[in-house]
């Protein structure tokens, strides 16, 4: 069983000075030049085409809501935008004169959404990579300081079969007709529900005290919350 000494809290306060160090190679100015022409595109869209399905007005919402403050939260909704838009770029749902292909630009429109769905497809990939990587190390982090005992094994097996209900819900709720927006709501419920688990370790005593203590905040943090620790 790893030791918790030298262990600090992560905390909004801890990860500014951390990156304070490590600076990021800021934007191009093309990244928001070009955000301002998807802006600009996008209300001409909905100024000649309004929504007129509900689906469409829900997205509509989503596109003009404020973006979530948590990391985590922001990932998923990352990945919920990604799916729609891959949904969205089907064959089945263009429009019938894009399907025809009755001209030259139909023609080319057509390959460019084509290779424009293979990006978002890979991107999703990616962070879905990411997440399930991310996940594991966290839990395998949390496993280093809990004795290595039976208790251990216990508590992986309790969290296979958790992540088996889970998915057998997930499985439910898309074979009875669910939306890829419903599927993303209870995604984000089970992860809700990952935390609470979490949090009544903070219940017991000992090293699993300690590792509530010390090992929340990984990787989600409220950045509206000064020195906030949430459970990963």
């Amino acid at each position: 069983m790893a030791s918790t000494e030298g262990l600090v809290p992560i905390t909004r306060a801890f990860l500014s000075s951390y990156y304070d160090k490590h600076p990021f190679t800021p934007l191009s100015p093309d990244v928001s030049i070009l955000s301002s022409q998807l802006r600009t595109m996008a209300t001409d869209l909905l100024t000649n085409h309004p929504p007129t399905h509900h689906e469409e007005s829900t997205l509509k919402n989503e596109a003009n809501s404020q973006p979530p403050h948590k990391i985590d939260e922001n990932m998923w909704k990352n990945r919920e935008y990604i799916e729609e838009t891959i949904f969205l770029l089907e064959r089945s749902n263009w429009p019938e004169g894009l399907k025809q292909q009755s001209t030259p630009d139909n023609v080319e429109f057509s390959i460019l959404l084509g290779k424009l769905q293979d990006k978002l497809r890979h991107t999703l990939k990616s962070l879905e990579s990411f997440q399930i990587k991310n996940a594991e190390h966290v839990f395998n982090t949390v496993m280093t300081y809990l004795p290595q005992d039976f208790r251990g094994t216990l508590l992986r097996q309790q969290r296979e079969r958790s992540e088996r209900n889970k998915q057998a819900e997930v499985d439910a709720l898309v074979n009875s007709g669910g939306s890829i927006r419903d599927r993303y709501a209870l995604l984000w419920k089970q992860q809700m529900d990952r935390r609470r688990q979490l949090a009544q370790l903070g219940s017991a005593t000992g090293v699993y005290k300690t590792l509530v203590k010390y090992l929340v905040g990984v990787p989600e943090l409220d950045f509206n919350v000064p020195n906030v620790m949430e459970l990963a």
